[in-house]
């Protein structure tokens, strides 16, 4: 009986050791993986009540990386909340901790993706505007 629980106990030792020798991982802890595709799939803005503040879907160029969204006549551009959809394995940095301010009309924001393997990176520059009133 104590043998077997021996070759058990030393069985699952092993397995866990090689599974910890796997897949690489980033400083984020996020898996580092073969994929070098880079882009933005998808983006969404919500504002302080976490519901959407564009007026239509944002128009997404993939070659001049870029996002343009344009977001309802009032809206508090001080607290708005940016949502990327990113292609598989890709992060964003920087990454996006809360709210954003874009008051700053002039000075679109940039955020930069990383592809899967950590060797792509594409910035997209969010142009936001504000609806006009007739």
């Amino acid at each position: 009986m104590k043998k077997s629980l021996y070759f058990s106990l030393l069985f699952l030792g092993l397995l866990a050791a090689g599974c910890k020798k796997g897949f690489p991982v980033d400083e984020d802890g996020l898996l580092i993986t073969t994929r070098s595709e880079c882009y933005v799939s998808s983006f969404e803005i919500l504002g302080a009540d976490y519901q959407t503040v564009r007026t239509k879907a944002a128009v997404i160029d993939t070659v001049a990386q870029t996002v343009n969204v344009e977001v309802l006549f009032g809206t508090d551009l001080k607290n708005l909340y940016p949502q990327f959809t990113l292609v598989t394995d890709a992060k964003l940095d920087p990454k996006i901790p809360g709210k954003v301010d874009f008051s700053d009309l002039a000075n679109p924001k940039q955020w930069t993706v990383v592809s899967g393997n950590r060797k792509v990176r594409k910035t997209y520059t969010v142009n936001l505007t504000v609806q006009k009133i007739n």
